[in-house]
């Protein structure tokens, strides 16, 4: 999460030419706000280190909601929340020592 967001981030920065033509009716305030959300991620990541709840879909919920207002179809926005379902996969997949109710 910290790699693909802070990567996400740099792209966003430095690949908005590319993304504008592809996305033509993109705002332009999309871009300053995907940055942010991909330094939220970020932090979310961090937080889920430390063990905190609030970690795991704060932001994602936030990008799903961005995405869908930039113009993305339905079908891209909700691959956006893969990433969210793997991790939420990965912290229940113990029977006894389950990741999630480790959480805070």
């Amino acid at each position: 999460m910290i790699i693909a967001n802070s990567l996400t981030g740099l792209l966003y920065l430095f690949g908005a030419d590319p993304i504008k033509q592809r996305l033509p009716t993109m705002p332009n305030w999309g871009f300053p706000v995907l940055i942010a959300i991909a330094i939220i991620n970020v932090i979310c990541a961090f937080a889920l280190f430390r063990w905190k709840k609030w970690g795991f879909a704060l932001s994602s919920l936030i990008v799903f909601a961005v995405n869908l207002a930039v113009g993305l179809n339905i079908t891209s926005a909700i691959l956006g929340l893969v990433g969210v379902a793997v991790l939420f996969g990965v912290l229940h997949t113990e029977k006894e020592n389950k990741g999630w109710t480790q959480l805070e």
